[in-house]
């Protein structure tokens, strides 16, 4: 009778979607830890040169940019003078690197192979996320708010050929994330508060929708644009929310790790990977199974570092890469992580 009551126990929290998968191994695996001797404090948005084997990272704390080669497993490179570099985007065809700096309201332009400065462009305080929409060759980066001393946000557009500010349209407040679909007119704009997603069309830079989010503090996110699903996490509570990307509507919610500050969807597995720990003295990567556009599993959760929230995927090289800041005890590492079938 015990054993046939410990049988249905296990049955009840398969069907749950709970103990099957997370019985049946890690989502990820560790492979690399890549030291970055000597860089302080917090860290920050990261993306990467598929090509050349690169990864940029934001060093927050630190003011720089870190540069890391993939193929060697080390760090190379530290380009300093920046105050609070957080958004970064890479655009190969232009050879052009883009990094928002939020103290001083900056977003300048690095040549992407010799990573000389080559134009500065002037926004306001508390530049942040950046898109790109490879189409029309613009990047859409978000600022404003309390940051400047504004009760809204902003959100320029830039023209990544010629670096000139051509538009800008005014949110809620300032943005704590940016999606772009894959037409380039829709951009979703992430307000933690007011706790709401706006609507940006692209081709006349106007808002034409605001979503309200009922948790409070909506962050990072992702889009899967093939079932029309967003997925956001939430810092209060700390779950991950899916919200249809077509009306707003909240279809699905989970709960998540604590100080989350990456959200990514893993296309090929159907899988979102979110990360967190940020503020904490813990740090996992909690993973979803998507099962259908509205119904998701968790799979099971991958001890990191402390204070290691950020993360960015990199399906070109199917890698997955965690941010861990320096502690008393480590110094600062880039975690690289492979998919698991």
């Amino acid at each position: 009778m015990k054993i046939r009551n410990e049988i249905a126990v296990v049955l009840a929290s398969c069907i749950l979607g709970i103990a099957c998968f997370a019985q049946s191994g890690p989502q990820l695996r560790l492979v690399q830890s890549i030291p970055m001797p000597g860089v302080k404090g917090r860290l920050d948005h990261m993306d990467v040169d598929a090509k050349h084997q690169r990864l940029f990272v934001a060093g927050l704390e630190n003011g720089s940019l870190e540069v890391v080669d993939l193929r060697s497993g080390k760090w190379v490179r530290s380009v300093p003078g920046f105050k609070k570099p957080q958004g970064i985007w890479y655009v190969p065809e232009l050879k052009k690197l883009f990094v928002a700096s939020g103290d001083d309201g900056m977003l300048r332009v690095f040549h992407s192979e010799t990573l000389k400065i080559q134009d500065s462009i002037h926004l306001d305080a508390g530049a942040n996320l950046i898109a790109y929409d490879p189409k029309s060759k613009h990047l859409y980066v978000g600022y404003g708010g309390k940051d400047a001393g504004k009760d809204y946000g902003q959100v320029a557009t830039i023209d990544a050929r010629t670096d000139k500010k051509i538009g800008d349209v005014q949110v809620a407040a300032h943005p704590a994330e940016l999606l772009l679909d894959k037409s380039g007119r829709r951009l979703f704009v992430f307000i933690p508060t007011p706790s709401s997603i706006q609507v940006v069309d692209t081709t006349n830079d106007r808002v034409v929708a605001t979503w309200p989010v009922t948790n409070q503090r909506p962050g990072d996110a992702a889009f899967d644009e093939a079932t029309h699903r967003l997925m956001v996490g939430t810092r209060t509570p700390p779950e991950m929310i899916v919200v249809d990307s077509e009306n707003g509507n909240r279809t699905a919610a989970l709960p998540t790790v604590e100080g989350m500050d990456g959200v990514y969807f893993d296309d090929a597995r159907h899988r979102v990977y979110v990360s967190g720990g940020r503020g904490f003295d813990v740090g996992f990567v909690h993973v979803y199974r998507q099962l259908d556009a509205d119904h998701y599993e968790f799979a099971g959760k991958i001890p990191t570092r402390p204070g290691a929230g950020t993360s960015f995927w990199a399906p070109a090289l199917n890698r997955y890469f965690v941010a861990a800041p320096a502690t008393a005890s480590e110094e600062a590492a880039i975690l690289v992580y492979e998919p698991q079938k």
